[in-house]
């Protein structure tokens, strides 16, 4: 009797919160449509490739719906082209010998060059072989047929020669016509290939090309996380009520609790990034002082949007309801699935995601060893997203929290 008591207890307070409700029913619906409809649109992936002076018969075997072809008629290396059209790799012969070089950048677009240029070889392995069986075949029928002819002239002449003058006859056998050989076939060229890697090198996984985006994701979860909590406590605790109370001002008070939290956000930061890099060992290509700004106005950002967040949630059991809107969707769109590969009307979303420019600018650092200068742009766009959280934490204290 008591426990039915409890379950209607549970019950009466679920049903009066409206806004639990939505999000424990809808979310999981919108995080599987969006699922859908990024897998759906990400089911082929290409890869470009750079061509120069390889023989057309090599081509037209590599040729997939996989790969993307670019002519190539630069005489710079190999690198500079691959750096300067952002190609998954470039492909150049010198007599029977195959260079391939390789971006490396994604292992799936270097694994589908592989590949490739693998079957293309045993397509033309294959192709010559039949060929030469082909060949084999009608040079077997040629000679039976030349054979049988042989046989009937040689019997007709056997007879007539004889009858007539048998010394004769066996002169003519003797200087019968030889069968013809057949000429040997021509067998498939045989390339030498070489392959070689702008960024990474052959032992390079796909954990090494996710490993960047997670980092950005693991940071900023947790710091979205426990900012959110922590300011939903201080409000439902009072702490909030009692500040307000005092001549304190908005900006006074997102301001400090961005700057008490933050110090915890970086401290955070430089474990997370200082583990991954001792821990996994990963190839480094550019600076660690550029990876750690970057994690850094990452968990920035993820403290000012969990601090405005935890102003639409009134428990901690709605704070953390919000993830499946708000964080999940970001580490779909943080690069995992390429972007370019997903339905026009995606990649858009793509581009209002903090965790995209972090994640990308991240990535471009480990694995291409990119400038400080080079991942600017993205970091102003990291500033102006943590800006404008900031701006409406200020509004929303006035609206909420009638300061």
């Amino acid at each position: 009797m008591r426990t039915v008591k409890m379950v209607k207890r549970v019950l009466t307070e679920m049903l009066r919160d409206k806004r639990t409700l939505a999000l424990m029913f809808l979310a999981p619906l919108l995080i599987l449509t969006l699922m859908y409809f990024l897998f759906q649109s990400n089911t082929d992936q290409t890869a470009s490739l750079g061509i120069r002076n390889v023989d057309t018969t090599l081509v037209k075997a590599i040729k997939n719906d996989h790969v993307h072809f670019h002519d190539v008629s630069s005489k710079e290396s190999a690198k500079t082209i691959i750096r300067d059209h952002d190609y998954a790799g470039l492909i150049s012969q010198k007599g029977d010998q195959i260079t391939l070089t390789l971006q490396n950048s994604d292992q799936s677009k270097s694994a589908i060059l592989k590949q490739s240029l693998q079957k293309a070889q045993i397509k033309l392995k294959m192709e010559a072989a039949a060929t030469a069986i082909k060949g084999q075949q009608k040079a077997i029928k040629a000679q039976q047929r030349a054979l049988s002819q042989m046989q009937k002239s040689l019997a007709a002449a056997s007879k007539t020669a004889a009858s007539e003058n048998p010394s004769a006859a066996r002169r003519q056998v003797k200087t019968q016509t030889p069968l013809t050989t057949a000429s040997k076939p021509k067998s498939a060229t045989t390339y030498s290939v070489n392959t070689h890697y702008l960024y990474g090198s052959s032992d390079s996984t796909f954990f090494d090309t996710l490993l960047p985006i997670m980092i950005g994701f693991v940071v900023f979860f947790f710091v979205f996380l426990i900012s959110g909590i922590a300011l939903l406590r201080e409000r439902t605790t009072g702490t909030l009520n009692r500040l307000l109370a005092t001549p304190i001002k908005r900006g006074e008070i997102i301001s400090g609790y961005l700057a008490g939290y933050g110090i915890f956000a970086l401290i955070q930061t430089l474990l997370i990034v200082g583990f991954t890099i001792l821990a996994f060992k990963i190839q480094i290509l550019g600076s660690v002082w550029n990876i750690l700004l970057i994690n850094i106005l990452l968990a920035f950002v993820a403290l000012a949007m969990g601090l405005f967040i935890s102003t639409f949630a009134s428990s901690e059991f709605q704070m953390v309801q919000f993830i499946p809107v708000v964080v999940i969707p970001q580490i779909f769109f943080s690069g995992i699935i390429p972007i370019d590969q997903m339905a026009n009307w995606l990649q858009p979303i793509a581009r209002i995601m903090p965790l995209y420019y972090g994640a990308s600018a991240m990535s471009n650092v480990i694995e291409k060893g990119v400038t400080f200068m080079d991942i600017l742009p993205k970091l102003g766009i990291l500033v102006g997203f943590a800006a404008l959280f900031l701006i409406l934490n200020i509004f929303s204290m006035r609206r909420y929290r009638q300061v």
